[in-house]
């Protein structure tokens, strides 16, 4: 049984979810119809490391329909909806994922969707935040230098995936370089993991080319303002069931993912603060009505704190010490370490409470003075981690970009290592076919319009990426 999910019972909720989303994911339903009888992918073995939802369902039956064997594993521990899971085993794919994983079963997870059952790894990766792509890398150079497994670290996961690398190393000394020398590219999701691969090709250690979804303006703008704009509120009002308006939140950074979250929470007529490091995006903020200060300042009046930077210890255990009594505190930017949960737990005399369980992760944390804060998710992402993300139509975007930039890899197996940006023609292409869902018509421009402006009336249609 090559598969590992919570109850294969629930594969028929799951199904019936499937097919929801489908009718709200036209960009995915379109790229079946268009390019499903010429089966691009056919032959090629992908590994997916994303949320698995029923959105992300959706793009792994889409795969499949284009011609590809697919294995996945979340890239969250708590973003998994196992019914949905459930469903895609069923299916026939490969899925290791369940909602509420310890971080050596997420990682041993990312593994075995790397590994299919003759020992060798995928052709190409669907990578959010690049775990995945961490993972060949990190073990590539362990089998180089395995002494960088017994360095120190106070970061834990760290500690999991060295015992994890520690164990495949003991099994085939040579086991990533072989993984390493197949992958032919990535695509990545997300800001994150985007930055990890720029990181990477700087320092001259990425081993294969890679795609930047991410800034795709139909990704970033649909999942980052739009979609957060949707779900933020929808985790917090899920794990607390509370009343937003009228109350004061603290938003740390007002990015895309900052934009859309202060959106939602202004419409539920809370009071905004906002904290930032950048001066033009405090400058946004404060041409959107909002209050621009640090979290310092918001500490003897925030009800609600969100993070939404992408950086680390942007709300301290320090901080969490000085709130207001039962102040609700949770993250929607993708690392795991804005909010010092470690720090937090360790705090002298603290008592934490689960007050939920893994099905909307919720803990209470109540310090020596007894006043208290709640946690959501652990400090991870809240929209995932308590309600069920960003809504199919969002995903629908950012998934058709990854399906054509999978496409896009296997035409040019070749193309040289580097981080690659997407075609603007490709990012129309995405937005033209969720059009029609909303009863929109576009104007045509007439050549002499065209003309005067430069382009054409309507050029061809290219799947190309461009580096940096």
């Amino acid at each position: 049984m090559d598969y590992k999910v919570k109850d294969m019972a629930l594969a028929g909720a799951g199904r019936e979810e499937l097919i929801i989303s489908e009718q709200e994911m036209p960009g995915l339903m379109a790229t079946r119809a268009k390019y499903g009888p010429q089966k691009p992918l056919a032959g090629l073995k992908i590994t997916g490391s994303l949320h698995m939802t029923a959105q992300t369902g959706v793009l792994i039956e889409t795969l499949r329909e284009l011609g590809a064997d697919v294995r996945w594993a979340s890239c969250n521990i708590f973003s998994t909806q196992d019914h949905v899971a459930a469903a895609i085993a069923e299916a026939g794919v490969p899925v290791f994922a369940w909602k509420g994983e310890t971080l050596e079963e997420y990682w041993d997870c990312t593994y075995r969707a790397l590994t299919w059952p003759d020992g060798s790894g995928p052709d190409q990766i669907v990578d959010d935040g690049g775990d995945a792509t961490l993972l060949i890398h990190r073990g590539c150079k362990a089998e180089n230098d395995p002494a960088i497994l017994d360095e120190p670290t106070d970061v834990y996961e760290m500690q999991v995936i060295n015992a994890l690398l520690k164990r495949v190393l003991k099994e085939d000394p040579r086991h990533w370089h072989k993984v390493a020398a197949n992958v032919k590219g990535v695509s990545e999701e997300t800001t994150t993991g985007v930055h990890r691969l720029l990181q990477m090709e700087e320092k001259k250690e990425l081993l294969f080319q890679a795609i930047n979804v991410n800034d795709a303006v139909t990704k970033s703008k649909f999942d980052n303002v739009y979609g957060c704009r949707h779900s933020l509120t929808d985790g917090i009002k899920r794990a607390m069931d509370v009343m937003i308006a009228g109350k004061v939140a603290m938003l740390c950074g007002y990015g895309d993912v900052g934009k859309g979250c202060a959106e939602s929470l202004a419409n539920e007529r809370a009071r905004v603060l906002v904290s930032e490091v950048d001066p033009i995006c405090a400058l946004q903020a404060c041409m959107a009505g909002l209050q621009v200060c640090t979290v310092e300042d918001a500490l003897p009046v925030a009800d609600i704190y969100v993070t939404a930077t992408g950086n680390c210890s942007v709300i301290t255990a320090e901080h969490m010490s000085k709130m207001k009594d039962q102040a609700i505190v949770c993250n929607i930017g993708h690392f795991d370490n804005e909010i010092e949960v470690d720090k937090l737990n360790k705090w002298p005399g603290i008592v934490r409470k689960e007050i939920k369980g893994s099905f909307c992760p919720v803990s209470r944390y109540t310090f020596p003075d007894s006043h208290c804060i709640y946690l959501l998710a652990e400090g991870r992402l809240v929209n995932l981690g308590c309600a069920t993300g960003h809504p199919s139509f969002v995903m629908s975007n950012s998934f058709t970009n990854q399906v054509f930039a999978q496409m896009d890899i296997a035409r040019n197996p070749d193309r040289p290592v580097g981080v690659y940006l997407i075609n603007k023609k490709l990012d129309e292409e995405v937005a033209k076919l969720h059009l029609e869902k909303l009863g929109a018509k576009l104007t045509t421009l007439t050549q002499a319009q065209a003309d005067y402006i430069g382009v054409p009336v309507e050029g061809p249609f290219k799947a190309e990426t461009y580096r940096y």
